[in-house]
C-alpha cells in the first residue's frame, strides 16, 4: 500500500500549499513522536538553508515538546550530517527540513531513526495513521525542552575529515567547492581547508532564497567555468542538502555520480576492500556495466532512490552503491549518502595514486544519455499507458540491442522521466523527443478528462 504523504525522501511539496504547511508540520511532529518516541526522548532538528526552515523547523519543536520529546536544534548541516548526529547524540530520532535539489519555493520534511538510517515503509505507514488525530499536548511535568546546539556541528566535521586514510593531507590540491547556497556552506569548506587543501568557494553565500540557483549538483556549469580559471585540480559540487556531489575535472568536464562510482569502486578492488557487489539504479549509464563487467566487478541495479540502493546493498552485502545524480553509498564510511564523504573518497583516491580526476575517469566510457522531464499535473505510472509503452517499444527497436529506455514517475516533483540510452546520440535525443511528446499528450488528455473538458 502507497503512503499517503511519504515519497521516496521523506514529505516534500510547495510551500503553502498541502502538506507543506504550518498545521501540517504541527500534526506530523505529534505523530512521529508517537510512533518514535511513545515515552518521551530527543529528537536532533537541522535544516539546509530556506527561508521556510525557520517556520517548519518552530512547527515541528512545538510539536515535538508538546509531545514530551526534549528537542536540539543544531541549524543548517547537511542532511547525512544530522543521520550522523542523530547517532552521535544518542537521540531517539532526527529530522531534516529540507527540499534537497528543488528551489527554494520547496521543502521537505524527512526522517532518520536512532541508527541514522531512513525510516522503513511500515513505520511511515504508522506515523500517517496517526496524522488526522488530535495534537497530542501532555501535561506540565511531562513536556518536553528544547536547547540550541549549533556549535555542535564541528563533530560532524570531525566525522568527515576522520573518512580519509589516517595521516594523508590534501596539501598541494587547489580545489573550487560549490555547496549550492546550501547546507553544506559552513562545514565543507572549512573541512576541505582543515585537511590542507587551497579552497576557492562559490555557492556558499546563502540569503534564504538563492539555494540551488544556477549553482550546485545540479548546475554545475559555473563551476566548470571556475575550475580552469583558476587552475584547480578538482572542483566539487553539492545539492542543497549536501547529500549528492558531482566534481569536474581540471578541464572544467562534469563527473557524475556513475563516474565517482566507477571510480571508487575500481579503486577499492585494487585494494582489496571491495566487499560484494556495486549497486547502481536503473538510471546508471549503460557505460558503467560495461566498465564493471571487463572488470570482473559484479553490478546490480535498484530502482531510483537511495533507500532502494541501501536496501539492494544489504541484501547483497555491498558497502558501494550510488545513482547517477551523485547520490553515492559508501557503508563501510557512513550510513547514508554523503556529499563531502563521498568527495573526500574520490580525493583520496587522487591523492594516493598522484592521479588527475580527468584519468580517473577515463575508465568508463559513457554512453550517450538524455532525460526529459515531463512536468504533468498529477503523476501517473507511464508504463500503465498503451499509447506510451508503444512509443517506447518503437523508439527500443532502433537500437537493436545496443540501447534502453526508462520511463518513470518521480517520487519527489509532478513529473514524469524520460530517459533513452544508446550508441548513437542522435537516435537517443530523437527518441527521447518522442516519447516525451507522447507523455504529455497523454497527461493533456487525462488533465481534460479531470477537469470535465
Amino acid at each position: 500500500m502507497a503512503n499517503q504523504y511519504f515519497g521516496t525522501d521523506g514529505v516534500r511539496g510547495r510551500v503553502g500549499h498541502a502538506p507543506m504547511t504550518v498545521d501540517f508540520a504541527l500534526r506530523l511532529a505529534s505523530a512521529a513522536a508517537q510512533v518514535l518516541a511513545p515515552d518521551g526522548g530527543r529528537v536532533l532538528i537541522g535544516k539546509d538553508t530556506r527561508v521556510s526552515g525557520y517556520l517548519f523547523e518552530s512547527a515541528l519543536e512545538a510539536g515535538f515538546v508538546a509531545a514530551g520529546v526534549d528537542v536540539m536544534l543544531i541549524g543548517p548541516l547537511p542532511t547525512p550530517g544530522i543521520a550522523y548526529m542523530t547517532q552521535h547524540l544518542g537521540c531517539s530520532f532526527g529530522v531534516v527540513i529540507s527540499a534537497s535539489h528543488n528551489p527554494y519555493e520547496d521543502n521537505g520534511i524527512k526522517f532518520f531513526d536512532g541508527a541514522g538510517s531512513k525510516l522503513s515503509d511500515e513505520i511511515e505507514r504508522r506515523i500517517e495513521a496517526l496524522l488526522d488525530g488530535p495534537v497530542l499536548t501532555r501535561e506540565s511535568q511531562r513536556l518536553g525542552k528544547a536547547v540550541r546546539i549549533d556549535r555542535s556541528r564541528t563533530k560532524y566535521q570531525d566525522f568527515c575529515a576522520s573518512t580519509v586514510p589516517a595521516g594523508m593531507t590534501l596539501e598541494g590540491f587547489k580545489i573550487v567547492i560549490d555547496c549550492a547556497n546550501g547546507a553544506g556552506y559552513k562545514v565543507a569548506p572549512r573541512v576541505l581547508a582543515d585537511l590542507g587543501a587551497e579552497i576557492v568557494p562559490i555557492g556558499c553565500s546563502p540569503n534564504g532564497r538563492n539555494i540551488n540557483d544556477g549553482c550546485g549538483s545540479m548546475a554545475p556549469e559555473l563551476l566548470q567555468l571556475t575550475v580552469p580559471g583558476v587552475r584547480a585540480q578538482v572542483g566539487v559540487a553539492l545539492d542543497g542538502d549536501g547529500d549528492r556531489v558531482v566534481m569536474v575535472d581540471e578541464l572544467g568536464r562534469c563527473v557524475d555520480g556513475d563516474q565517482l562510482l566507477y571510480i571508487l569502486a575500481v579503486a577499492r578492488q585494487e585494494e582489496g576492500t571491495l566487499d560484494g557487489p556495486v549497486v547502481g539504479t536503473v538510471m546508471s549509464n549503460l557505460g558503467l556495466e560495461r566498465a564493471f563487467a571487463e572488470r570482473g566487478i559484479e553490478f546490480l541495479r535498484a530502482p531510483v532512490g537511495d533507500r532502494y540502493v541501501l536496501g539492494l546493498l544489504n541484501e547483497a552485502g555491498g558497502t558501494l552503491g550510488g545513482e547517477t545524480s551523485g547520490h553515492i553509498l559508501c557503508l563501510d564510511k557512513t550510513t547514508t549518502g554523503d556529499g563531502l564523504v563521498s568527495a573526500l573518497q574520490v580525493l583520496a583516491v587522487m591523492k594516493r595514486r598522484g592521479t588527475s580526476l580527468a584519468e580517473l575517469a577515463a575508465g568508463m566510457p559513457k554512453y550517450p544519455q538524455t532525460l526529459l522531464n515531463v512536468r504533468v499535473a498529477r503523476r501517473f505510472d507511464p508504463q500503465t499507458s498503451p499509447a506510451v509503452v508503444e512509443a517506447a517499444g518503437a523508439v527500443e527497436r532502433r537500437f537493436e540491442g545496443r540501447g534502453r529506455i526508462v520511463l518513470r514517475a518521480s517520487g519527489t516533483e509532478p513529473v514524469i522521466r524520460v530517459m533513452v540510452e544508446g550508441y548513437d546520440a542522435a537516435l537517443v535525443k530523437r527518441g527521447a523527443r518522442e516519447i516525451a511528446a507522447v507523455v504529455e499528450a497523454v497527461a493533456a488528455r487525462a488533465e481534460a478528462d479531470d477537469s470535465g473538458g
